[in-house]
């Protein structure tokens, strides 16, 4: 009787051993050019980083004269690009930062960003930098997705 019931116990354990997942292999960086060509320079940070199902977008700002709406319409433009390129969406945004120039333009830019991001868009905080943004942009937004 011990025997038939040490068996069934070792075969039990065979068999979940072989039901299990496989374990996931262990993610890594990726980094993805814009254009798809690194720069000859050393550059200081990286567009778009992809670690496993997630991706990393950089700031992204308006380097241009122009409004604050033309210049978030630019800016979520680039953002939907550089998603794209890193097979994401905008609807698979998750995180969202907005960095205004002045706070006065918080309107114009929700204006603009309405319904950018589907029908249920991602968390986002939304501040006015204290010291303005480089470049002389008004608006500038980082992001983070899945895949």
């Amino acid at each position: 009787m011990k025997s038939t019931a040490a068996a069934a116990g070792i075969a039990g354990t065979a068999a979940t051993a072989a039901a299990a997942p496989k374990k996931a292999a262990k993610p890594t960086k990726e980094v993805i050019w814009t254009g798809g060509k690194k720069p000859e320079k050393p550059p200081l940070f990286s567009p778009v980083v992809v670690f496993g199902d997630l991706v990393f977008i950089s700031g992204i700002g308006a380097h241009f004269p122009g409004d604050i709406k033309a210049h978030t319409e630019h800016v979520l433009q680039q953002v939907a690009e550089r998603l794209k390129e890193a097979g994401s969406s905008m609807e698979k945004v998750l995180k969202v930062n907005v960095y205004l120039n002045d706070l006065k333009d918080y309107a114009g830019m929700n204006e603009v960003f309405l319904g950018k991001f589907g029908p249920e868009p991602g968390v986002r905080t939304t501040i006015a930098a204290a010291g303005g943004i480089p470049g002389n942009s008004l608006v500038e937004i980082d992001c983070i997705a899945c895949r």
